[in-house]
């Protein structure tokens, strides 16, 4: 049975609604970063661009770069954005949209996100480059899908109990990478770990200018979580959604992170920017090497 058009919105062109993209737009490899304007700092490195549009924050270019094909987005800030941006890709691919039927041969995508990030752990120094094991839900989006056979209870549970979690708050949902994108891009100058997703920049991850905060005590203990050796690394607000949405659809996903700030040191780079071009470079290097 077709998809109902209020389900799956198409702009007249044919273009799916929010991302402005047709299927010959986008490369099955996808490099996700948050900032529109860190687009062409990934898109200057291939060697050659085909096609560029953007609608509202979405902006993608699609290139090559040592023969290969890929793309690059930018998702904006959120689980919410995520929420969008996966799924419209995935309709790009696994969907025909003149049928708005679902295809019987399905393409598993490759998505990369290249981020940024403040530590919670004082040796996961400012600088330095951060691959996502593991991410812990903590803003409920992913409650709108069945999730039961890609979350970890036993972690899950663990985490609950530790920080006493309120029970008017969603229940955290632990997601893993994929295994085959973490082998190709680790190395021995990445730190790994378990990072937590908010849905927010401010309460949500514990910052206080003029309200009080539910928890005020929450960051010091995730900063002391410890499951058998899994610690939370960093804080920030999209890694589990793309890991939980790709999980489910079939597609690879990893996120990697510039760690611009240490939360527990209470310090920022004196450079982000270059921090973020180093990331960005180590990415494309071990990508397509």
């Amino acid at each position: 049975m077709p998809i109902k058009a209020s389900e799956l919105i198409l702009n007249p062109d044919g273009s799916v609604y929010h991302l402005n993209l047709k299927p010959e737009d986008i490369a099955s490899t996808i490099i996700f970063v948050g900032d529109q304007d860190r687009v062409e700092q990934v898109s200057k490195h291939f060697d050659t661009i085909e096609f560029k549009t953007q609608k509202r924050e979405f902006k993608t270019h699609t290139g090559t770069l040592k023969g290969k094909r890929v793309s690059v987005i930018s998702t904006g800030i959120g689980p919410d954005n995520i929420d969008i941006v996966l799924n419209e890709l995935d309709a790009l691919f696994n969907i025909d949209l003149k049928t708005k039927t679902v295809k019987k041969d399905l393409t598993n995508l490759n998505i990369i996100r290249i981020g940024t990030s403040g530590s919670l752990q004082k040796e996961i120094s400012v600088d330095s480059f951060l691959l996502t094991t593991h991410s812990l839900d903590l803003n409920g989006m992913l409650h709108a899908y069945q999730t039961n056979a890609i979350s970890h209870p036993e972690i899950e549970e663990a985490f609950i109990k530790y920080t006493n979690w309120h029970e008017n708050k969603s229940r955290p949902i632990i997601i893993s990478n994929s295994k085959l994108l973490e082998n190709k891009l680790e190395s021995n100058n990445i730190h790994k770990g378990l990072t937590a997703t908010a849905g927010g920049f401010y309460g949500p991850q514990g910052r206080v200018l003029r309200l009080s905060l539910q928890d005020a005590d929450l960051n010091a203990k995730m900063d002391s979580f410890n499951f058998n050796g899994m610690r939370i690394t960093n804080l920030e607000m999209e890694t589990s959604a793309i890991y939980g949405l790709s999980k489910l659809l079939g597609h690879h996903a990893v996120s990697l992170n510039a760690i611009v700030a240490n939360r527990a040191n209470g310090t920022f780079s004196e450079n982000p920017l270059q921090t973020i071009e180093n990331l960005i470079t180590y990415t494309l290097n071990k990508l397509f090497e």
